[in-house]
C-alpha cells in the first residue's frame, strides 16, 4: 500500500488492492448515500466528507480500515464497538473481516445529525 499525496479520493482509493478499494468504495457509497449534500475532499492525506464540518474520515492500513467519526461518535456506539480495536477518535476495522457497515451507517447518521444541529 503505497504513501503517496492524494488530490482526490478515487486518487487514494485506486492506489490500494481491488479487495481493499471494494472496501473503500462501499464507506464512500454509504456516506455518499447518507450525505448527498457532504464534500469529498483529502484531508490529513485521508478521504474526508464534510457537512457542515467534518464528517468523517476513513483510511486503509496494512491490517485494519481506519474510521474517524470523531470522539462524540465513539462514545456514542462504544457499546457496539467493543470488538474492535478503538480509541477517543478512531476505530481499525481488521482488513481481513467484513466492514460492519451496517454500524457505519448508524454513526455516519449520528454525525450528520450532531452536525447539521449545531450552532456554528
Amino acid at each position: 500500500m503505497k504513501k503517496n499525496r492524494f488530490a482526490t479520493i478515487d486518487e487514494y482509493i485506486s492506489s490500494y488492492p481491488e479487495n481493499v478499494q471494494e472496501k473503500l468504495q462501499n464507506i464512500r457509497n454509504t456516506i455518499k448515500t447518507l450525505a448527498p449534500n457532504s464534500v469529498e475532499t483529502i484531508s490529513y492525506q485521508m478521504p474526508t466528507f464534510k457537512l457542515n464540518g467534518i464528517l468523517v474520515h476513513f483510511a486503509a492500513y496494512k491490517n485494519h480500515i481506519g474510521f474517524y467519526p470523531t470522539p462524540s461518535a465513539i462514545m456514542k456506539f462504544k457499546k457496539e464497538l467493543k470488538k474492535y480495536e478503538f480509541s477517543k477518535g478512531s476505530i481499525k476495522f481488521p482488513i481481513n473481516e467484513p466492514i460492519p457497515m451496517n454500524l457505519i451507517k448508524r454513526i455516519i447518521e449520528f454525525r450528520i445529525k450532531e452536525n447539521t444541529t449545531k450552532q456554528i
